[in-house]
């Protein structure tokens, strides 16, 4: 069963610094029925202006996965990290027993676009942690590339979490194929382009949850980018 989440039916808004879109219910859009799938509880679509950002506030109890498309992004945090993110590169925070961190558009005239994520942890009380890295494009070239597990697998981000995401960077008419175990889940979401999923067409921004399926046969109608979650 295929769930479709089109980009225009996601909550919006536009703070003028920040234009924003939430597939699930997050800050003051509110929807019962879009509220989280499996442990994926937040998927943000941002785009901030230069010079702006998220200034230091607290978190706890999340994994919290941000993926850079556009731009550039300054991270701070209290655990004494500072780093900067670039396209391609993915950062994988663990909020656990609690958190502070800012993040900022270092630019003077560029805006980011960037994807956050969050998805519940397997048990609260877990130790903070931060990881950051850039996985070599030919490795996603017209394949999933594991970028984030709950083994650090292949040299994947390590999430606390039975969840696993795949990133593949596709060219027009090339097919990736991914098969879900019995009683598993997925989320797909693609970040660019235009694809056929099992022949549903979908295309840039849209969602789509995924249940009792056995097999994804994901097809690029133009050249694309997704990000596969694999989940319990």
């Amino acid at each position: 069963m295929l769930q479709v989440r089109k980009a225009k039916e996601r909550g919006h808004a536009n703070h003028g610094w920040l234009d924003t879109y939430h597939t699930f219910s997050f800050s003051t859009y509110q929807d019962s029925d879009h509220m989280s799938f499996r442990s994926l509880r937040v998927m943000n679509e941002d785009r901030v202006e230069a010079g702006q950002g998220f200034g230091t506030h607290p978190h706890r109890d999340m994994e919290i996965i941000t993926y850079v498309l556009e731009g550039a992004l300054e991270h701070k945090d209290s655990m004494g990290n500072g780093e900067v993110l670039y396209p391609g590169e993915f950062q994988r925070m663990s909020a656990g027993t609690g958190i502070t961190h800012s993040e900022f558009n270092p630019s003077d005239t560029e805006p980011v676009h960037l994807y956050q994520i969050w998805l519940f942890p397997e048990r609260k009380g877990i130790e903070p942690g931060y990881e950051q890295k850039r996985f070599p494009v030919g490795e996603q070239q017209n394949q999933l590339r594991l970028v984030v597990s709950p083994t650090a697998l292949n040299g994947s981000l390590m999430i606390h979490q039975d969840a696993s995401i795949y990133l593949a960077q596709l060219d027009t008419q090339a097919q990736v194929i991914h098969e879900i175990e019995t009683g598993r889940h997925a989320w797909l979401q693609f970040l660019r382009g235009s694809v056929l999923l099992n022949g549903v067409s979908l295309s840039t921004s849209d969602g789509v949850a995924v249940s009792e399926e056995k097999q994804l046969t994901i097809q690029a109608t133009d050249d694309a980018e997704i990000m596969l979650f694999d989940l319990a």
